[in-house]
Protein backbone atom coordinates (compact mmCIF):
# COMPACT_ATOMS: atom_id res chain seq x y z
CA UNK A 1 0.00 0.00 0.00
CA UNK A 2 1.18 3.71 -0.63
CA UNK A 3 0.86 5.84 2.75
CA UNK A 4 1.84 9.41 2.62
CA UNK A 5 2.46 10.24 6.59
CA UNK A 6 2.17 13.71 7.71
CA UNK A 7 3.62 15.06 10.60
CA UNK A 8 4.22 18.26 12.59
CA UNK A 9 7.21 17.82 14.35
CA UNK A 10 7.44 13.30 14.43
CA UNK A 11 5.54 12.94 17.54
CA UNK A 12 4.29 9.75 16.23
CA UNK A 13 6.88 10.19 13.34
CA UNK A 14 8.48 6.04 14.25
CA UNK A 15 4.80 4.51 12.95
CA UNK A 16 5.80 5.42 9.34
CA UNK A 17 8.98 3.16 10.30
CA UNK A 18 7.29 0.38 11.02
CA UNK A 19 5.52 0.67 8.28
CA UNK A 20 7.75 0.53 5.78
CA UNK A 21 9.26 -2.43 7.92
CA UNK A 22 6.13 -4.28 7.41
CA UNK A 23 6.40 -3.59 3.66
CA UNK A 24 4.76 -0.20 2.87
CA UNK A 25 5.60 2.37 0.01
CA UNK A 26 5.88 5.63 2.34
CA UNK A 27 6.54 9.09 1.79
CA UNK A 28 6.98 11.20 5.45
CA UNK A 29 6.40 15.11 5.24
CA UNK A 30 7.48 17.18 8.52
CA UNK A 31 5.89 20.35 8.57
CA UNK A 32 8.27 21.87 11.09
CA UNK A 33 11.14 22.96 8.88
CA UNK A 34 13.91 22.22 12.09
CA UNK A 35 12.46 19.19 12.25
CA UNK A 36 13.90 17.55 8.45
CA UNK A 37 16.95 16.50 9.01
CA UNK A 38 15.41 14.07 10.93
CA UNK A 39 14.78 10.02 9.38
CA UNK A 40 17.47 10.12 7.08
CA UNK A 41 18.08 6.77 5.38
CA UNK A 42 15.35 5.83 7.85
CA UNK A 43 12.28 7.06 5.54
CA UNK A 44 12.02 8.48 2.40
CA UNK A 45 10.73 12.22 3.03
CA UNK A 46 8.93 15.26 0.90
CA UNK A 47 8.89 18.89 1.18
CA UNK A 48 5.41 19.32 -0.22
CA UNK A 49 3.07 16.91 0.79
CA UNK A 50 -0.33 18.36 -1.56
CA UNK A 51 2.54 17.66 -4.76
CA UNK A 52 2.09 13.43 -3.49
CA UNK A 53 -1.63 13.24 -3.27
CA UNK A 54 -1.56 11.75 -6.67
CA UNK A 55 0.96 9.51 -5.80
CA UNK A 56 -0.90 7.85 -2.87
CA UNK A 57 -3.87 8.15 -4.54
CA UNK A 58 -7.70 7.22 -3.38
CA UNK A 59 -6.36 3.77 -2.63
CA UNK A 60 -3.54 4.85 -0.28
CA UNK A 61 -3.46 6.12 3.10
CA UNK A 62 -2.95 9.21 4.56
CA UNK A 63 -2.00 9.71 8.04
CA UNK A 64 -2.07 12.47 10.01
CA UNK A 65 -0.09 12.35 13.58
CA UNK A 66 -0.92 15.79 15.29
CA UNK A 67 -3.74 17.67 15.63
CA UNK A 68 -4.65 21.31 13.43
CA UNK A 69 -5.38 19.49 10.42
CA UNK A 70 -9.06 18.92 10.88
CA UNK A 71 -10.54 21.34 8.25
CA UNK A 72 -7.70 19.32 5.50
CA UNK A 73 -8.86 15.95 6.69
CA UNK A 74 -12.19 16.88 6.01
CA UNK A 75 -11.70 18.17 2.80
CA UNK A 76 -9.66 15.22 1.54
CA UNK A 77 -12.32 12.72 3.13
CA UNK A 78 -14.84 14.40 0.58
CA UNK A 79 -12.39 14.09 -2.43
CA UNK A 80 -12.08 10.76 -1.38
CA UNK A 81 -8.96 10.39 -0.01
CA UNK A 82 -8.60 7.64 2.77
CA UNK A 83 -7.54 9.78 6.17
CA UNK A 84 -6.56 8.83 9.31
CA UNK A 85 -5.93 11.20 12.05
CA UNK A 86 -9.33 12.83 13.55
CA UNK A 87 -11.45 15.62 12.34
CA UNK A 88 -12.13 19.66 12.77
CA UNK A 89 -14.51 18.55 15.80
CA UNK A 90 -11.77 16.72 17.29
CA UNK A 91 -9.50 19.33 16.79
CA UNK A 92 -11.78 21.76 18.87
CA UNK A 93 -11.52 19.17 21.89
CA UNK A 94 -8.45 19.41 22.07
CA UNK A 95 -7.11 22.97 21.27
CA UNK A 96 -10.43 24.54 22.86
CA UNK A 97 -10.16 23.56 26.24
CA UNK A 98 -12.85 24.94 27.22
CA UNK A 99 -15.07 24.09 24.42
CA UNK A 100 -13.82 20.48 25.32
CA UNK A 101 -15.25 21.34 28.98
CA UNK A 102 -17.93 21.93 27.89
CA UNK A 103 -18.88 18.85 25.81
CA UNK A 104 -18.04 16.94 28.96
CA UNK A 105 -20.62 18.63 30.90
CA UNK A 106 -22.85 18.10 27.82
CA UNK A 107 -22.73 14.64 27.62
CA UNK A 108 -22.66 13.63 31.23
CA UNK A 109 -19.37 14.25 32.81
CA UNK A 110 -18.28 15.66 35.84
CA UNK A 111 -15.88 18.95 35.04
CA UNK A 112 -14.26 21.42 37.95
CA UNK A 113 -13.90 25.47 37.08
CA UNK A 114 -11.84 25.76 33.91
CA UNK A 115 -10.80 29.13 32.02
CA UNK A 116 -8.71 30.00 28.60
CA UNK A 117 -7.35 33.59 28.50
CA UNK A 118 -5.72 35.06 25.55
CA UNK A 119 -2.78 36.41 27.80
CA UNK A 120 -0.93 36.13 31.09
CA UNK A 121 -2.01 39.22 32.90
CA UNK A 122 -5.28 38.66 32.47
CA UNK A 123 -4.86 35.01 34.05
CA UNK A 124 -2.85 36.48 36.81
CA UNK A 125 -6.13 39.08 37.77
CA UNK A 126 -8.37 36.27 37.46
CA UNK A 127 -6.58 34.40 40.40
CA UNK A 128 -6.42 37.29 42.41
CA UNK A 129 -9.61 37.91 42.41
CA UNK A 130 -10.84 34.04 42.41
CA UNK A 131 -8.16 32.93 44.94
CA UNK A 132 -7.66 28.62 45.04
CA UNK A 133 -4.89 26.60 43.88
CA UNK A 134 -4.93 27.20 39.83
CA UNK A 135 -3.14 24.61 37.59
CA UNK A 136 -1.61 26.62 34.49
CA UNK A 137 -1.78 24.61 30.70
CA UNK A 138 -0.83 25.70 27.63
CA UNK A 139 -1.42 23.91 24.27
CA UNK A 140 1.62 24.07 22.70
CA UNK A 141 4.01 20.70 22.54
CA UNK A 142 7.24 22.27 23.07
CA UNK A 143 5.77 24.60 25.61
CA UNK A 144 4.76 22.06 28.03
CA UNK A 145 7.57 23.12 30.14
CA UNK A 146 5.28 26.20 31.12
CA UNK A 147 2.52 24.39 32.47
CA UNK A 148 2.28 24.28 36.15
CA UNK A 149 0.07 23.03 39.43
CA UNK A 150 -0.73 25.18 41.92
CA UNK A 151 0.14 24.28 45.91
CA UNK A 152 -1.05 27.06 47.74
CA UNK A 153 -4.71 27.41 48.33
CA UNK A 154 -4.10 31.64 48.57
CA UNK A 155 -3.00 31.15 44.33
CA UNK A 156 0.09 33.26 45.27
CA UNK A 157 2.77 30.78 43.88
CA UNK A 158 0.61 30.49 40.58
CA UNK A 159 0.47 34.32 40.43
CA UNK A 160 4.18 34.72 41.26
CA UNK A 161 5.04 32.44 38.50
CA UNK A 162 2.99 33.98 35.78
CA UNK A 163 4.50 37.06 36.37
CA UNK A 164 7.72 35.81 35.58
CA UNK A 165 6.75 34.71 32.83
CA UNK A 166 5.36 38.24 31.73
CA UNK A 167 8.67 39.32 31.38
CA UNK A 168 9.64 37.40 28.64
CA UNK A 169 8.48 38.67 25.50
CA UNK A 170 8.17 35.65 23.56
CA UNK A 171 5.70 34.03 25.73
CA UNK A 172 3.97 36.64 27.60
CA UNK A 173 1.16 37.20 25.39
CA UNK A 174 0.35 33.75 24.99
CA UNK A 175 -2.74 32.00 25.29
CA UNK A 176 -3.16 29.82 28.24
CA UNK A 177 -5.82 28.17 30.60
CA UNK A 178 -6.04 27.87 34.43
CA UNK A 179 -8.17 24.33 35.66
CA UNK A 180 -8.56 24.61 39.64
CA UNK A 181 -6.81 22.11 40.41
CA UNK A 182 -8.61 19.14 41.86
CA UNK A 183 -6.75 15.85 44.21
CA UNK A 184 -6.50 12.12 43.39
CA UNK A 185 -5.03 9.67 40.52
CA UNK A 186 -4.86 11.13 37.29
CA UNK A 187 -5.08 8.32 34.70
CA UNK A 188 -6.06 8.17 30.85
CA UNK A 189 -8.79 6.40 29.37
CA UNK A 190 -7.91 5.98 25.53
CA UNK A 191 -8.92 4.32 22.19
CA UNK A 192 -9.55 4.27 18.26
CA UNK A 193 -12.37 5.45 16.85
CA UNK A 194 -13.81 4.87 13.38
CA UNK A 195 -16.18 7.43 12.77
CA UNK A 196 -19.09 5.72 14.07
CA UNK A 197 -17.49 3.09 16.59
CA UNK A 198 -14.69 2.33 18.47
CA UNK A 199 -12.12 0.10 17.34
CA UNK A 200 -9.88 -1.93 19.04
CA UNK A 201 -9.26 -2.63 23.38
CA UNK A 202 -9.47 0.15 25.70
CA UNK A 203 -6.34 1.61 26.80
CA UNK A 204 -5.30 2.87 30.31
CA UNK A 205 -2.25 4.91 30.97
CA UNK A 206 -0.74 6.59 33.81
CA UNK A 207 1.38 9.75 32.88
CA UNK A 208 5.14 11.17 34.18
CA UNK A 209 5.07 14.23 33.23
CA UNK A 210 7.86 16.02 35.93
CA UNK A 211 10.88 16.14 34.73
CA UNK A 212 12.63 14.52 37.93
CA UNK A 213 11.97 11.09 39.42
CA UNK A 214 9.98 11.27 42.62
CA UNK A 215 7.35 13.93 40.56
CA UNK A 216 10.01 16.87 41.07
CA UNK A 217 10.98 19.25 38.62
CA UNK A 218 9.35 21.40 35.41
CA UNK A 219 6.37 19.86 33.60
CA UNK A 220 7.71 18.43 30.04
CA UNK A 221 5.78 16.65 27.29
CA UNK A 222 6.35 13.33 29.03
CA UNK A 223 8.97 11.35 30.36
CA UNK A 224 7.13 8.03 30.04
CA UNK A 225 3.94 6.31 30.60
CA UNK A 226 2.81 3.11 31.94
CA UNK A 227 -0.91 1.58 30.55
CA UNK A 228 -2.15 -1.39 29.91
CA UNK A 229 -5.15 -2.58 27.64
CA UNK A 230 -8.79 -4.02 28.15
CA UNK A 231 -11.58 -4.88 26.63
CA UNK A 232 -14.13 -4.75 29.39
CA UNK A 233 -16.54 -2.31 28.33
CA UNK A 234 -18.21 -2.26 31.64
CA UNK A 235 -15.58 -0.74 33.52
CA UNK A 236 -16.28 2.57 35.23
CA UNK A 237 -13.56 4.25 34.13
CA UNK A 238 -14.87 3.49 30.26
CA UNK A 239 -18.21 4.00 31.45
CA UNK A 240 -17.57 7.29 32.92
CA UNK A 241 -15.63 9.22 29.92
CA UNK A 242 -14.94 7.90 26.47
CA UNK A 243 -18.61 5.57 26.86
CA UNK A 244 -20.27 8.97 26.89
CA UNK A 245 -19.31 10.73 23.93
CA UNK A 246 -19.24 8.26 21.22
CA UNK A 247 -22.25 9.61 20.11
CA UNK A 248 -20.32 13.37 19.91
CA UNK A 249 -17.23 11.50 18.26
CA UNK A 250 -19.84 10.04 15.43
CA UNK A 251 -21.25 13.29 14.94
CA UNK A 252 -17.74 15.11 14.59
CA UNK A 253 -16.76 12.21 12.04
CA UNK A 254 -13.79 11.70 14.17
CA UNK A 255 -11.36 9.27 12.68
CA UNK A 256 -8.09 8.78 15.07
CA UNK A 257 -6.90 8.07 18.61
CA UNK A 258 -8.65 9.61 21.20
CA UNK A 259 -7.92 10.14 25.02
CA UNK A 260 -9.32 11.84 28.16
CA UNK A 261 -6.91 12.25 31.03
CA UNK A 262 -8.93 12.27 34.41
CA UNK A 263 -8.28 12.84 37.81
CA UNK A 264 -10.26 10.05 39.55
CA UNK A 265 -11.08 10.50 43.64
CA UNK A 266 -13.70 9.03 46.00
CA UNK A 267 -15.79 11.53 44.67
CA UNK A 268 -16.15 10.60 40.97
CA UNK A 269 -14.36 11.41 37.45
CA UNK A 270 -13.01 14.40 36.60
CA UNK A 271 -11.41 14.70 32.77
CA UNK A 272 -8.87 17.21 32.92
CA UNK A 273 -8.74 17.22 28.89
CA UNK A 274 -8.65 15.26 25.65
CA UNK A 275 -5.73 13.70 23.10
CA UNK A 276 -7.71 14.02 19.56
CA UNK A 277 -4.96 12.43 18.07
CA UNK A 278 -2.03 9.66 17.56
CA UNK A 279 -0.39 10.47 21.83
CA UNK A 280 2.76 10.62 22.42
CA UNK A 281 4.75 8.47 23.47
CA UNK A 282 1.73 6.44 24.05
CA UNK A 283 1.87 5.61 20.27
CA UNK A 284 5.14 3.78 20.56
CA UNK A 285 3.94 1.54 23.58
CA UNK A 286 0.90 0.45 20.79
CA UNK A 287 3.19 -1.85 18.85
CA UNK A 288 4.37 -3.51 22.18
CA UNK A 289 0.81 -3.98 22.63
CA UNK A 290 -0.78 -5.04 19.54
CA UNK A 291 -0.06 -7.87 17.31
CA UNK A 292 -0.99 -7.72 13.47
CA UNK A 293 -0.44 -4.93 10.58
CA UNK A 294 -0.47 -1.30 11.56
CA UNK A 295 -1.30 -0.44 8.04
CA UNK A 296 -4.46 -2.76 8.35
CA UNK A 297 -5.51 -1.00 11.57
CA UNK A 298 -5.20 2.27 10.88
CA UNK A 299 -6.99 1.93 7.28
CA UNK A 300 -10.11 -0.08 8.52
CA UNK A 301 -10.14 3.01 11.05
CA UNK A 302 -10.20 5.34 8.04
CA UNK A 303 -12.69 3.43 6.06
CA UNK A 304 -15.03 3.04 8.99
CA UNK A 305 -14.16 -0.86 8.91
CA UNK A 306 -14.66 -2.78 12.33
CA UNK A 307 -11.59 -4.45 12.84
CA UNK A 308 -10.16 -7.51 15.01
CA UNK A 309 -7.27 -6.18 16.77
CA UNK A 310 -5.26 -8.58 18.44
CA UNK A 311 -3.66 -7.61 21.53
CA UNK A 312 -1.35 -8.62 24.73
CA UNK A 313 -1.93 -8.24 28.21
CA UNK A 314 -0.06 -7.28 30.76
CA UNK A 315 1.82 -3.67 32.24
CA UNK A 316 3.53 -1.92 29.35
CA UNK A 317 6.22 0.66 29.61
CA UNK A 318 7.26 3.44 28.00
CA UNK A 319 10.41 5.71 28.90
CA UNK A 320 11.91 8.74 27.05
CA UNK A 321 15.76 8.94 26.56
CA UNK A 322 16.04 12.96 26.40
CA UNK A 323 19.61 14.90 25.84
CA UNK A 324 20.03 18.50 26.78
CA UNK A 325 18.40 21.56 26.19
CA UNK A 326 15.35 19.25 27.07
CA UNK A 327 13.10 19.71 28.74
CA UNK A 328 13.53 23.53 27.70
CA UNK A 329 13.65 24.67 23.88
CA UNK A 330 16.60 25.17 22.14
CA UNK A 331 16.31 29.20 22.36
CA UNK A 332 16.81 29.28 25.78
CA UNK A 333 19.72 26.63 25.98
CA UNK A 334 23.26 28.54 26.05
CA UNK A 335 24.97 25.12 25.99
CA UNK A 336 26.48 23.38 23.55
CA UNK A 337 24.46 21.43 20.67
CA UNK A 338 24.07 17.66 20.52
CA UNK A 339 23.30 17.45 16.66
CA UNK A 340 25.87 15.07 15.05
CA UNK A 341 26.69 13.01 18.34
CA UNK A 342 26.42 9.02 17.58
CA UNK A 343 24.27 6.84 19.44
CA UNK A 344 25.34 3.45 20.29
CA UNK A 345 23.66 0.06 21.45
CA UNK A 346 25.98 -2.38 23.81
CA UNK A 347 24.63 -5.74 23.69
CA UNK A 348 21.80 -5.24 21.91
CA UNK A 349 20.21 -8.07 19.65
CA UNK A 350 18.56 -7.57 16.46
CA UNK A 351 14.92 -8.13 18.25
CA UNK A 352 16.27 -5.56 21.17
CA UNK A 353 15.76 -2.72 18.65
CA UNK A 354 12.36 -3.76 17.71
CA UNK A 355 11.54 -1.90 21.75
CA UNK A 356 13.71 1.34 20.32
CA UNK A 357 11.26 4.09 18.89
CA UNK A 358 13.40 6.97 17.21
CA UNK A 359 12.28 11.31 16.95
CA UNK A 360 15.36 13.14 16.53
CA UNK A 361 17.39 10.29 14.59
CA UNK A 362 19.11 9.74 11.73
CA UNK A 363 20.90 7.00 10.09
CA UNK A 364 24.50 7.18 8.54
CA UNK A 365 25.06 4.37 6.03
CA UNK A 366 28.52 5.29 4.39
CA UNK A 367 31.02 3.16 5.99
CA UNK A 368 28.78 1.36 8.68
CA UNK A 369 25.46 1.96 9.80
CA UNK A 370 25.51 4.86 12.47
CA UNK A 371 22.43 6.54 14.04
CA UNK A 372 23.08 9.76 15.54
CA UNK A 373 21.31 12.69 16.82
CA UNK A 374 19.91 15.25 14.28
CA UNK A 375 18.04 17.80 16.19
CA UNK A 376 18.32 20.17 18.99
CA UNK A 377 15.27 19.73 20.96
CA UNK A 378 16.29 16.97 22.98
CA UNK A 379 13.44 14.21 22.10
CA UNK A 380 15.89 11.06 20.95
CA UNK A 381 14.13 8.17 21.20
CA UNK A 382 11.90 5.61 23.20
CA UNK A 383 12.57 2.65 24.86
CA UNK A 384 9.44 0.11 25.17
CA UNK A 385 8.26 -2.98 26.65
CA UNK A 386 5.55 -5.36 28.19
CA UNK A 387 5.46 -7.84 31.17
CA UNK A 388 2.51 -9.46 33.67
CA UNK A 389 3.71 -7.04 36.33
CA UNK A 390 4.81 -3.83 36.74
CA UNK A 391 8.35 -4.78 38.69
CA UNK A 392 8.86 -7.05 35.69
CA UNK A 393 8.14 -4.57 33.22
CA UNK A 394 10.35 -1.86 34.74
CA UNK A 395 13.42 -4.37 34.51
CA UNK A 396 13.15 -4.85 30.77
CA UNK A 397 12.74 -1.59 29.59
CA UNK A 398 15.85 -0.12 32.39
CA UNK A 399 17.91 -2.73 31.42
CA UNK A 400 17.74 -2.10 27.85
CA UNK A 401 17.57 1.77 28.76
CA UNK A 402 21.10 0.83 30.37
CA UNK A 403 22.64 -0.34 27.26
CA UNK A 404 22.00 2.74 24.90
CA UNK A 405 25.23 4.61 25.11
CA UNK A 406 24.39 8.90 24.41
CA UNK A 407 26.70 11.38 26.02
CA UNK A 408 24.54 13.64 28.36
CA UNK A 409 21.70 11.21 27.89
CA UNK A 410 19.15 11.38 30.72
CA UNK A 411 15.58 9.38 31.84
CA UNK A 412 13.46 8.95 34.52
CA UNK A 413 14.35 5.30 36.68
CA UNK A 414 10.92 5.51 38.36
CA UNK A 415 7.97 5.39 35.93
CA UNK A 416 5.41 3.41 37.44
CA UNK A 417 6.23 3.10 41.04
CA UNK A 418 4.31 5.70 42.14
CA UNK A 419 1.20 3.96 40.76
CA UNK A 420 2.19 0.60 41.69
CA UNK A 421 3.07 1.76 45.36
CA UNK A 422 -0.19 4.00 45.85
CA UNK A 423 -2.43 4.79 42.59
CA UNK A 424 -3.61 1.49 41.90
CA UNK A 425 -4.71 0.86 45.46
CA UNK A 426 -6.76 3.49 45.76
CA UNK A 427 -8.46 2.58 42.22
CA UNK A 428 -9.60 -0.56 43.45
CA UNK A 429 -10.96 0.66 46.77
CA UNK A 430 -12.54 3.30 45.12
CA UNK A 431 -13.98 0.41 42.74
CA UNK A 432 -12.73 1.45 39.53
CA UNK A 433 -10.28 -1.44 39.19
CA UNK A 434 -10.65 -4.83 40.15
Amino acid sequence: MRILFISKDLIAGNVANLLIKEGHEVKLYIENKKSRHNFDNIVPRVTNWRAELSWVGKDGLIIFDDVGYGKVQGRLRKQGYTVFGGSEGGDALELDREHGQHVFAKHGMKTMELKDFDNMDDAAMHIKKHPATWVIKTNNHDRKFYNYIGELESGEDTISLLRNYLLNNSINKSPITLQRRVYGVEIGIGRYFNGSDWVGPIEYNVEHPRFLSGEIGPTTSEMGTLAWLDDNEENPLFLATLAKLKEHLHKIDFRGDFEINCIVNEDGIYPLEATSRLGTPIVHLHSEFFDGSWAEFLYAIATGKKYDQKWKKGYGIVLLVAVPPFPYSAKKFNGNSYYGMNIYFKDFSEKDYKHIHFEEVSLRTFDKKQYYITDNQGYILYVTGIDLTIPGVQKKVYDLAKNIVIPKAMYRIDIGTEFMNNGIHKLRKWGYLK
